[in-house]
């Protein structure tokens, strides 16, 4: 095989690949895990924050 055909396949396989993963991530079966993912930063039930740290001047 010529160095040419393996990029060549190589990059036919990375193409499937994205557009397998933005099929994937735009499928209507994963946007009520993708909405309620997008609200995990706003929840703060059951996280302690660790007290502040002293810092030396």
């Amino acid at each position: 095989m010529d160095v040419n055909t393996v990029r060549a396949v190589f990059t036919l396989l990375a193409l499937l690949a994205f557009v397998a993963v933005v099929i994937w991530a735009y499928s209507s079966k994963n946007k009520e895990r993708f909405e309620k993912d997008a609200l995990l930063p706003f929840a703060d039930e059951g996280v302690e924050t660790p007290p502040p740290r002293e810092t030396s001047r």
